[in-house]
């Protein structure tokens, strides 16, 4: 079979759910015992997101090969269960980077360099990239909406893409708005209209809308789209808001999106196997609404629920897995101090302590570990939340009151959170971090074994300090357990304290949002919801 291309682009107004859409396309397709890819054109001129204040973007979500990528990746993990690469997110900066270093190098032999062919080839170079692999199915998502001057060359390059390959080897969706005007009581179709007007003027005509809408569409709209869309009445799909994300995948197939996608591609496997998605779907929906477990997030870019996408999705997912539901509020750190951890800590059965760059909200972070410890509140650490936990037990229970990360303190002489001498090279600001997936061995008999109920796991980092190893000793007879390191035993990946001392105090390096599922939650989320559980039944 020919390598096959989905192209999802996106009109009216940025939000509306494309990268569900993609990610839901993947998922049918898979159902369908297709192997399926899903990539992410944005149209920014940063190199990566990996430099973006997350109110911009929302999360950096990193993959196992340690790349730097948009947020969609984690919706397109979560659906279709498959670790992505570097491949599979791809800005315009990286693009304009990658076709500048060829021209100094003298690959284009001395010819002007062009939007086309040299930008778009390179475009569809990254497209290309799956084709003599067993990927059956690519799917690429282009980032905000059609006209966007720094996304033309995308859409150009897609144009193109639909010359050079068969016509059955291509299909394109187009994720559109019909906004509901409640004072005349009628859905509009105009602003749809002008979309695909603005698409077709740039080469492409849409095979199927996907049209977001808060309300049925009548029979009448549909027609009138499919009329002056040009698309036939059957691609004209409907995507309302769902009660639940993860039943958008089995709306769409109801609604004939995966029909009108084997229809264009010509492919044979028309039946899907949903049974156990829909059997996830039936579970998470037979949850009685009043088992709740409340959790505080307490970070510092809470302003953006986006900036913590991945890890409200697996607090999600650990609540599904032990049958509650989860009540989620985020914390600003900054707002927290001695006077007021207390009230705002109130009624909240587990709390989490997420990642994060900067000095702005540390001490916040802090106190809130010294409330959730000493109150024996369950709690998690996520990298910079591990760290802080370090720095608060050797603060309050060592008495180095002046124990700080090298990152927030360069002249303190107890740095229990710092850049290792033989990384210095490495790990520097700006530059190189430790990114991606790591092995980590697990201590036998301790909390994190009985959570992951392994003695070995991989997980995924985005970081530049360690712990301080000098301190080690001091701490762990303190109480603090090293219970994960490196394989080599110089690099500590978990801390925890034992059971008899708190019912869920664990936090780990690296970043166990990244790689939870829907229907495989991380360990340290189903863990940490199985202790505010218990806490909220008492």
């Amino acid at each position: 079979m020919n390598t096959k291309y989905i192209f999802v682009t996106g009109g009216v107004v940025s939000g509306l759910g494309k990268g569900i859409t993609a990610a839901s396309i993947g998922r049918l397709l898979k159902n369908r015992g297709y192997k399926v890819t899903i990539q992410k054109f944005d149209p920014y001129i940063n190199v990566d997101p990996g430099t973006m204040n997350p109110y911009e973007h929302g999360e950096v979500f990193v993959t196992d090969d340690g790349a730097e990528t948009d947020l969609d990746l984690g919706h397109y993990e979560r659906f279709i269960n498959e670790n992505l690469t570097k491949d599979s997110s791809v800005s315009m900066g990286g693009i304009y980077s990658s076709v500048i270093e060829k021209e100094r190098r003298g690959d284009y032999l001395g010819k002007t360099v062009q939007v086309i062919p040299h930008v778009t080839n390179e475009i569809k170079d990254r497209i290309y990239k799956f084709e003599n692999t067993d990927i059956d199915i690519v799917i690429t998502e282009i980032g905000g909406t059609v006209g966007d001057i720094e996304g033309l060359s995308i859409i150009e390059a897609i144009r193109q893409v639909g010359l050079e390959k068969n016509p059955e080897d291509v299909v394109y969706i187009h994720v559109t708005l019909l906004p509901y005007i409640f004072g005349s009581n009628e859905i509009k179709s105009k602003p749809t209209q002008h979309s695909v007007k603005e698409l077709q003027s740039l080469g492409i005509k849409p095979n199927i809308l996907v049209c977001r809408t808060e309300q049925e569409i009548p029979e009448n709209i549909r027609e009138k789209l499919s009329l002056f869309c040009n698309v036939r009445k059957t691609g004209v799909i409907q995507n309302k808001t769902a009660d639940c994300l993860y039943a958008v995948p089995l709306m769409l197939e109801k609604e004939g999106l995966a029909r009108e996608i084997c229809n264009h591609l010509k492919l044979d496997n028309y039946i899907p196997d949903n049974s156990k998605w829909q059997e996830m779907i039936d579970h998470i929906r037979s949850i009685d609404k009043e088992n709740k477990v409340k959790v505080a997030i307490v970070g510092k870019y809470t302003k953006l629920e986006d900036s913590y996408l991945s890890v409200i999705e697996s607090i999600h997912h650990a609540g599904f897995a032990n049958d509650v539901n989860v009540d989620i509020e985020l914390i600003d750190s900054e707002t927290i101090n001695k006077e007021t951890v207390k009230e705002k800590l109130k009624g909240k059965q587990a709390v989490i302590v997420p990642g994060g760059f900067g000095d702005r909200g540390i001490e916040g972070m802090i106190e809130t570990i010294k409330y959730v410890r000493e109150n024996k509140i369950p709690f998690l650490g996520i990298c910079l939340g591990m760290q802080m936990s370090v720095v608060e037990y050797a603060r309050d229970v060592l008495g180095i009151k002046d124990a700080n990360s090298e990152e927030f303190d360069k002249n303190t002489k107890n740095q229990v959170i710092h850049i290792m001498e033989e990384q210095k090279n490495i790990y520097k600001k700006g530059g190189t971090m430790r990114l991606g997936s790591y092995p980590c061995l697990i201590k036998k008999g301790s909390l994190a074994e009985e959570v992951y109920k392994t003695d070995e796991i991989n997980e995924r980092h985005r970081h530049r300090f360690e712990y301080n190893n000098s301190f080690k000793e001091k701490l762990e007879k303190a109480g603090l357990i090293c219970s994960g390191t490196s394989p080599d035993g110089s690099l500590v990946e978990i801390v925890e304290l034992s059971k008899n001392e708190h019912p869920y105090f664990i936090a780990g390096q690296f970043h166990p949002e990244l790689k939870s599922r829907p229907d495989m939650p991380a360990p340290l989320f189903v863990g940490l919801i199985k202790a505010g559980k218990t806490v909220a039944s008492k």
